[in-house]
């Protein structure tokens, strides 16, 4: 199952869902990333905590959603907050859309202790969130349950 994560700059919250979600994922899975208007890289405070969470770097970039026109993901999944007022790319076709939004925070300001806090947090929905995608019975589910499924685990975490 391919699952692409879309967000605007994909430099952090999308980046951040791609690792993770590689780093939980069993055979068979594989997370993506990409952005609507990427920033062109990956924000050094994604990096530092994905590290720090044991989780490898290695291969993250910021991409356009043109990197991905011929995936054909299963899933896609934006994590643009709506409270911020984002555009959310949604695309690919006949994949199974969802949102789950995040707070980025990338734009917080503060003491790079409550940044690192942030950053951390982020890390910590996106792990709750994934063990729940993980954790569906994808072969008894119909497209629009799946849906269903995926907007219920979008709201974990908040």
């Amino acid at each position: 199952m391919k699952v692409l994560f879309l967000c605007t700059a994909n430099s952090c919250r999308s980046i951040l869902s791609e690792a993770v979600f590689n780093a939980m994922a069993p055979a068979g899975f594989k997370a993506f990333s990409a952005g609507s208007f990427p920033s062109g890289q990956v924000h050094p405070l994604s990096l530092k905590t994905l590290e720090r969470a044991g989780i490898t770097t290695d291969g993250l970039y910021s991409k356009s959603n043109d990197a991905h026109q011929t995936l054909a993901p299963d899933v896609v999944i934006t994590v643009c907050d709506k409270a911020a007022g984002e555009a959310c790319p949604v695309f690919f076709g006949p994949a199974t859309k969802a949102h789950w939004g995040l707070a980025d925070p990338s734009e917080l300001d503060g003491s790079s202790e409550q940044l690192d806090a942030a950053f951390d947090q982020t890390v910590a929905i996106i792990r709750t969130r994934v063990r729940a995608f993980l954790a569906l019975p994808f072969k008894q589910l119909s497209p629009e349950q799946l849906k269903t499924e995926l907007t219920v685990i979008g709201c974990l975490g908040d």
